[in-house]
């Protein structure tokens, strides 16, 4: 297995450098051929997964007790899967109890009205309840899912990168640096939604890789027959498109946030559209789109998220306990259209409410930040801390503290930077689409923290993980080079690409004390506290 299979058409030829190319060089230009071994592009990746997986699984019960919004989502998946939607629980600290290994709930049954009032869409807390009916109401249970589904991110993630550098070394890379963002350790050992929300978003991003490959597969098999270049043909019902809007509307369900890479990646995905009939040398490639890939792409892009949202509340619809489900009023009639209207009407205002307290969220919070400081990780936020004993000192600590890997964290930054300059000197569609994914998910924060002084925090960075993985492993494919390099720039490529990912597992091994809450010494816990002060890591 080579260091890297980059080649000439898979990395230094973007869509749009030139015109009515040959037919004999079409299909590599279109699709590049995947070098290596087929086994080991799959046994790679999980080799890589099964890693995260174990970093994640193991310990996953600790600290038994509920760390950071757990007290609201644990309870929220419980009562979902309970009863179809989130209800209200009470007890004397109105917080989830735990007794031993077990949480105990005190819901309340015997109050007439149960409804909660809950700012986010319930399919996460569906997969944090599926995870609760499996291993019970206990720390492990209500982690299980977001270990599971961040141990899966690591899986995709490894083969999209394997896919668009067309390495499987890199791929790996790729799989690797996530396995060892503490960021993203942190959030699959929570019960919180926004690892759910993260995996959707690169779940709907590596299906508009895999579909972008088909259908340049298809357009090549097309131009290799046509006899005119007049009209090109249409691409089928791409159902990886469709796979694509399901996983987005996932993620819709999960939060409203993914809304900003569904308009990001619908654009991305007819602009790659484009590029690829006008590699293929049609004549009029962006009316060709417009006429015969843009109705099937709103569908698969717009609608079918759409519609995965309002199922996602079928919950709610179908049970009268439900916040401001107006039950008897929908059933009054007995007309099943009075009801399906009705219900709709009530739900469509339960939507507005939920906006608005969107919109409104500006209590003060010590840990919060602005959407400026995030990459450079300024203000983690601080899951858990505790002071036990145990330790060997009379000072000891036991933490988790939300915030990403340092080398991986910069090592992005740079990379992005250098990814504006290779994109703005290429077209390399992968740069591109890694820097509009990222713009997606940073730049909207922006709004919201000056126009509505919105309480923000690191750990909204979660989606954009992947995407900063791939900067890096698209500027160290440039650094090792294609394949006809010379041997000495593939040697130092290979070291200087070597040392990175032996100094992100030292960074992350170093970490791993304070986000993993082992007891450790007070000493030892305040030497990884790189800013210290008022708005520091402290």
């Amino acid at each position: 297995m080579a260091v890297t299979d980059f080649s000439h058409q898979a990395f230094e030829q973007p869509d749009s450098d030139r015109d009515a190319p040959t037919p004999a060089s079409l299909r590599e230009r279109l699709v590049p051929p995947m070098p290596g071994s087929a086994l080991w592009g799959w046994l790679g990746p999980l080799i890589v997964a099964a890693f995260g997986a174990f970093l994640r699984f193991y310990r996953l019960g600790t600290p038994n007790g509920v760390v950071f919004d757990e007290t609201y989502y644990a309870k929220d998946a419980f009562a979902t899967i309970k009863y179809g939607t989130e209800r209200a629980f009470v007890d004397n600290a109105n917080e989830l109890m735990i007794a031993g290994k077990t949480g105990i709930f005190k819901t309340c049954e015997q109050v007439s009205d149960c409804a909660a009032y809950v700012v986010h869409p319930p399919l996460g807390k569906w997969m944090i309840g599926a995870g609760e009916a499996i291993f019970g109401l206990n720390p492990f249970g209500w982690r299980f899912a977001a270990a599971l589904i961040g141990s899966l991110s690591i899986l995709i993630l490894a083969r999209v990168a394997r896919r668009m550098t067309r390495s499987t070394v890199l791929g790996c890379l790729a799989g690797l640096l996530l396995s060892l963002d503490a960021l993203h350790f942190v959030l699959s050992r929570s019960a919180l939604l926004d690892i759910f929300l993260m995996f959707w978003v690169l779940a709907g991003f590596a299906c508009l890789v895999v579909d972008r490959d088909r259908m340049r597969q298809a357009l090549a098999e097309w131009r290799e027959s046509a006899t005119s270049l007049d009209a090109g043909p249409r691409l089928g019902w791409r159902p990886w498109r469709l796979a694509a809007g399901l996983c987005l509307g996932a993620g819709l369900a999960t939060k409203w946030t993914t809304i900003f890479f569904i308009v990001a990646f619908a654009v991305m995905t007819l602009v790659w559209d484009a590029g690829a009939r006008r590699t293929a040398g049609l004549r009029r490639p962006y009316r060709e789109t417009l006429r015969f890939d843009l109705p099937r792409a709103a569908a698969w892009m717009a609608v079918v998220p759409g519609l995965a949202y309002v199922v996602s509340f079928a919950g709610w619809f179908f049970t009268d306990k439900g916040w401001d489900r107006r039950w008897d009023q929908a059933t009054s009639q007995g007309n099943p259209f009075f009801f399906v209207f009705d219900s709709l009407r009530s739900w469509v205002g339960y939507q507005v409410q939920t906006l608005s307290s969107h919109t409104n969220l500006s209590t003060p919070h010590n840990y919060q930040s602005e959407p400026w400081s995030w990459p450079l990780l300024l203000r983690p936020v601080a899951f858990w801390y505790e002071s036990p004993k145990g330790c060997g000192t009379d000072n000891c600590s036991q933490a988790i503290l939300g915030t990403g890997t340092p080398i991986i964290w910069y090592g992005a930054l740079a990379a992005l930077i250098g990814m504006i300059a290779w994109y703005v000197s290429t077209r390399d569609w992968r740069a591109g689409a890694v820097l509009l994914a990222y713009a997606a998910g940073w730049l909207p924060w922006f709004y919201y923290a000056i126009a509505d002084n919105r309480t923000m925090f690191l750990y909204y960075m979660i989606p954009l993980v992947p995407f900063m993985v791939l900067a890096i492993v698209l500027a160290c494919g440039l650094i090792l080079g294609p394949a006809g390099a010379p041997r000495w720039r593939r040697q130092a490529g290979s070291v200087g690409v070597g040392v990175f990912a032996l100094l992100a597992l030292a960074n992350f091994a170093w970490l791993y004390p304070v986000i993993a809450a082992e007891v450790i010494p007070y000493t030892d816990w305040l030497a990884r506290m790189l800013i210290r002060g008022s708005k520091g890591w402290i």
